[in-house]
């Protein structure tokens, strides 16, 4: 649909105030034409800030934002020229389709010919060609969503901005859209910047993710990276590690760690400078197993059980009290006795001061 409009977009230490309290903080990132950015983070972490000042609908604090060689954070919203598709889908109820999808090119006084030809190309991309005579009301939350998203790609724009768009969807209808946005990107070679809260929406769809927190962005990388390789504590909750268990720190060399608790023993790889005499082990609930091989072995007792199909979410109790989850295709029952295993490379180990995910974030 188009060739790509710049080679990278620069974000240099930008923030956004609101008082005296700093919603954004020196953010920079460099995003290569063409990539797909997603924008991580629980609520109230920075992240839609950060794209309405990429939008120009906030202005910046400090900081400057570049396309090319070109400074454009005092540029207004419409000179940017950027296409965005918001949480709420924003459409304009008294008007069809096509009219919805046709209105910024109207705006820009695209003639009449070039306006039919982008409205009809972009609902074939969108699949609502069958659609164009109705109301927004008229369609499901799928078929408006595919409207907003519409809208923002016909006039071609070097940039796409989306922020949660999904959210107010049902499940079933997430996942099926997810796959619709990312082959318009690819199809369309898009570069889209994406905010989402949730990790799987990031991982399944983003090149990279930019995970923040408070306003502070705490790791940048693809999603394999962020998922395995969590820098802190912060990331490692956020990202599915749901196990944070505080033990005594035995002793830690050359990237490990031994941890001990009541009758628990592990070891585990390092992330940070290990300091005083507590630690956190951070450990997936899908990587333990129940009577696995291996030396870090957890004799637990189920407490609670959960049925997820195929296999068990088991909330156990470690001889100290602590709370530990994993799931088994194992049949257990509250009051059963187990031994889980982990491998020492699938424990991170953190010091103990670091700040934790909120609990939403990892339940």
């Amino acid at each position: 649909m188009r060739d790509h409009r710049f080679s990278e977009l620069r974000l240099d230490r930008i923030g956004r105030n609101f008082g005296k309290q700093a919603a954004l903080s020196d953010l920079s990132l460099t995003i290569r034409g063409g990539e797909f950015i997603a924008l991580l983070g629980p609520s109230g972490c920075g992240k839609s800030t950060a794209l309405n000042c990429l939008a120009g609908l906030l202005p910046l604090s400090s900081g400057s934002i570049w396309l090319d060689d070109r400074r454009i954070d005092g540029l207004a919203p419409e000179q940017r020229g950027f296409g965005m598709v918001f949480q709420n889908y924003a459409l304009f109820p008294h008007m069809s389709v096509n009219e919805n999808i046709a209105f910024g090119l109207k705006m820009r006084k695209t003639p009449k010919a070039d306006i039919r030809r982008r409205v009809d190309e972009a609902m074939r991309l969108v699949r609502l060609e069958d659609q164009s005579g109705k109301l927004p009301s008229e369609l499901s939350g799928g078929q408006q969503q595919r409207v907003a998203i519409a809208r923002a790609i016909v006039y071609e724009p070097p940039l796409v901005l989306m922020d949660e768009p999904l959210s107010n969807l049902d499940a079933q209808l997430r996942l099926a859209m997810r796959t619709e946005i990312r082959r318009l990107h690819q199809t369309l070679d898009l570069t889209t910047i994406y905010v989402t809260h949730d990790q799987e929406e990031a991982l399944s769809m983003a090149d990279r993710l930019v995970l923040l927190r408070e306003g502070v962005v705490q790791q940048v990388g693809t999603p394999d990276d962020v998922y395995a390789h969590p820098v802190n504590r912060y990331v490692a909750g956020f990202m599915g590690y749901r196990n944070m268990l505080e033990f005594d720190l035995e002793g830690a060399s050359n990237g490990s760690a031994v941890l001990t608790s009541k009758d628990v023993r592990l070891t585990g790889k390092t992330f940070g400078p290990l300091e005083g005499k507590r630690a956190v082990a951070a450990i997936r609930p899908e990587d333990l197993v129940v009577d696995g091989p291996g030396p870090n072995r957890v004799p637990v007792t189920a407490d609670v059980v959960e049925y997820h199909g195929r296999e068990l979410l088991v909330l156990a109790r470690m001889p100290n009290g602590d709370p530990l989850y994993f799931r088994t295709e194992k049949r257990l029952a509250p009051g059963d006795a187990a031994v889980v295993t982990v491998p020492s490379e699938r424990v991170l180990v953190y010091p103990a001061d670091a700040p934790a995910a909120p609990t939403e974030a990892i339940a």
